[in-house]
């Protein structure tokens, strides 16, 4: 498995000389995409730290990638807390894998209180591929951020996708009703449910089902599953759940921890994949989630340009007009945007 050190060593005393130097090699950008490019699993973890940390040479780094970023196929895993997200994931790798295909993992972890990184409970249970060189997993921090996905998310797919993964598997943070982040980032959503998990059909009405392209059943050895099953087809046909363009959300019961069902998940989400393709919606969800991160990336450089004439001073001046009423704050945002640009 391709693997990133958990922890850094101490900074040691070193002659000025030397530290530029090391400085150097590190942020040789145009060295450290091509070997990410060659799949080597060092490089891909530099790339996806440069990501979290929100580093300068970001930009050069997805300049460089470009070319070769946004070709895997993204498939979502999202659900209620212990429904067994990361024990489906670690069942799927081995199915993909069985398929010859490089798989990528981006497993996003409740953020660790005291250091603010991912607490790493994912990749405790996906020893199973530890040693596998078609397998990278990478377990990132959600930071505080809503939707059950880091905000870094986005372009650590595209680093995977760049590095030659086939397939890239996001499993987001347990998630509630209205935490449905995922559906814009996949090109194929799978909602895991599992029985034992609460009243079905309360379930069935969380919004959290409305971005399911795939419902599974895990846990599918335990009683009240076929209950969860019979109540989602339910839901279903009530409301008629299927696209425009013919769409039936399918529903697969699985035993992830023997790996039972999970076949059939995947031959469901390539039956999906075609579908997208046919269809033309794959273009179309794809185009969408590079529009919100476009987006997202202008509104943080914008948040930037605001927080400088903040600390200019011309940011509390608007905002002191606004109080003593000799400026509206319709006008005030319109000057502001006009500072801008």
């Amino acid at each position: 498995m391709w693997r990133r050190r958990t922890g850094r060593r101490p900074a040691r005393h070193r002659p000025q000389g030397l530290a530029l130097a090391t400085a150097r090699r590190a942020l040789d950008v145009p060295d450290l995409v091509a070997r990410a490019e060659a799949g080597e699993a060092r490089a891909v973890a530099r790339l996806i730290s440069l990501v979290e940390d929100a580093s300068p040479a970001l930009r050069e780094v997805m300049g460089l990638l470009a070319p070769r970023a946004g070709h895997a196929r993204v498939v979502g895993l999202t659900g209620s807390p212990g429904v067994g997200k990361s024990t489906s994931t670690n069942a799927l790798v081995a199915a993909y894998r069985r398929r010859g295909m490089k798989v990528g993992v981006l497993a996003v972890d409740p953020s660790s209180p005291f250091s603010g990184g991912a607490l790493l409970g994912d990749r405790v249970r996906m020893q199973d591929h530890a040693t596998d060189d078609g397998v990278f997993i990478r377990s990132m921090a959600s930071r505080g951020h809503l939707g059950g996905l880091s905000w870094a998310t986005p372009q650590a797919l595209r680093v995977l996708s760049a590095a030659g993964c086939d397939v890239v598997l996001v499993e987001t943070v347990g998630v509630g009703q209205a935490e449905v982040e995922i559906a814009s980032l996949a090109d194929t959503t799978l909602v895991l449910l599992a029985p034992g998990m609460g009243d079905g059909i309360q379930a069935a009405k969380a919004g959290i089902l409305e971005v399911a392209d795939v419902f599974v059943v895990n846990k599918a050895d335990r009683d009240g599953a076929d209950t969860v099953a019979r109540d989602l087809r339910y839901m279903l046909s009530l409301g008629d759940r299927r696209t425009d363009d013919g769409w039936r959300v399918p529903i697969v019961k699985t035993v992830a921890a023997k790996g039972e069902g999970t076949d059939e998940v995947v031959e469901q989400i390539e039956k999906h994949g075609q579908w997208l393709v046919d269809t033309g919606r794959l273009e179309q969800r794809r185009v969408k989630r590079a529009a919100d991160e476009v987006e997202a990336i202008a509104l943080t450089v914008l948040r930037d340009r605001i927080g400088d004439l903040g600390g200019s001073g011309a940011l509390a001046t608007l905002a002191a007009q606004v109080v003593a009423g000799t400026l509206d704050p319709y006008a005030a945002a319109d000057e502001l945007v006009a500072s801008l640009t």
